[in-house]
């Protein structure tokens, strides 16, 4: 069978065997800017510095980027045949050894946006690995990038157990490099916030310290009129590393959600903290303050410079708090 067929064959498996629940859709709560998203504008601007990219500075700054990165190809297990594609980045430290940071892509998939933030977590001291979690469903590894749309046609047909096999084999691999300490954290947006709360409620693997979840919640029970989703208890019990939620206000599902999960996590005793940044979007951190795009609907949308400015000011204190938790759990200055 061609690459194309089997591709598409893969497609319509995915399409019909393996919905995801709505918990996992985030679309249905995403800006006009966020759905539009696909490889970022070309752009002259490297973005803020100290902080990551935005969607329309991240190939400037790849461009830019002093540190080594390089796309690598994993084995899903150990022996196994098929691989999955990633995208690793090195800092420029003298320390003999540094701690790895997984760095989650969004429902967007392995985007230059997504290998900008890896970028940026290598500038501050680590080893950043950025995961293809679609390379199965697209039919293999392949650097080349998917289209925003795409990548969201396909992304249902990974699934919890998908990701965290991912996540463990990229750790994994980015733990054996000689210039690697052995512990991990992992970092996420969107899709790959949710993520982040299923790796912690698996337990990882040896060396996982934590990790740092946007916009993206724990398993969730269903939601209704008479009763709204709330976190479930049983599958939070599990979680033994601390973790951490950053939420723009206006995704208004999971501001909703977060009284909830931060009772029940209090309840569990567990290590946790949640930040909800008013004005801010479902996605700021890559929106920060770039003008909307449009879509074929709106071509045009208007400028909304509060918004930007919101979404700016969330990133400016969500990334030194990310950054904050993983020297404080990975263990440097």
């Amino acid at each position: 069978m061609s690459r194309m067929r089997l591709l598409a064959a893969t497609l319509v498996v995915v399409t019909a065997c393996h919905r995801r629940p709505a918990l996992d859709d985030h679309s249905a709560h995403m800006s006009a800017a966020d759905l539009s998203a696909g490889a970022p504008r070309a752009s002259s601007s490297q973005g803020t510095a100290g902080l990551p990219p935005s969607n329309n500075t991240a190939v400037a700054r790849l461009q830019s980027s002093p540190r080594h990165g390089e796309w690598v190809k994993v084995a899903w297990e150990p022996g196994s045949k098929d691989s999955l594609m990633a995208w690793i980045v090195y800092p420029s430290t003298n320390r003999a050894k540094s701690p790895v940071v997984v760095v989650v892509h969004e429902i967007f998939g392995l985007s230059s946006w997504v290998r900008g933030v890896a970028d940026q977590v290598a500038a501050e001291g680590f080893i950043a690995i950025a995961p293809d979690l679609n390379s199965r469903v697209r039919g293999g590894p392949s650097t080349v990038e998917l289209s925003g749309d795409s990548a969201r046609k396909i992304i249902s047909g990974v699934n919890t157990t998908e990701r965290n096999r991912g996540i463990i084999a990229v750790a994994r691999y980015a733990m054996s490099q000689p210039a690697a300490d052995q512990k991990y954290a992992v970092i996420g947006y969107c899709w790959g916030g949710t993520t982040v709360f299923a790796h912690a409620v698996n337990g990882g693997t040896t060396g996982f310290v934590g990790g740092v979840g946007y916009y993206g919640l724990p398993y969730m029970t269903a939601a209704s009129p008479e009763n709204p989703a709330v976190p479930i208890k049983d599958s939070l019990a599990k979680i033994t590393k601390p973790v951490v939620l950053l939420n723009g206000s206006k995704d208004t599902r999971i501001a909703a959600a977060m009284p909830a999960l931060e009772a029940t996590m209090k309840e569990l005793g567990k290590n946790y903290v949640g930040k909800n940044y008013e004005g801010a979007i479902h996605g700021f951190l890559r929106a920060q303050d770039d003008a909307r795009t449009g879509n074929a609907q709106n071509p045009n949308p208007p400028r909304d410079s509060a918004e930007e400015a919101a979404n700016l000011a969330a990133t400016k204190d969500a990334w030194p708090i990310t950054v904050e938790f993983l020297k404080k759990n990975l263990g440097i200055k």
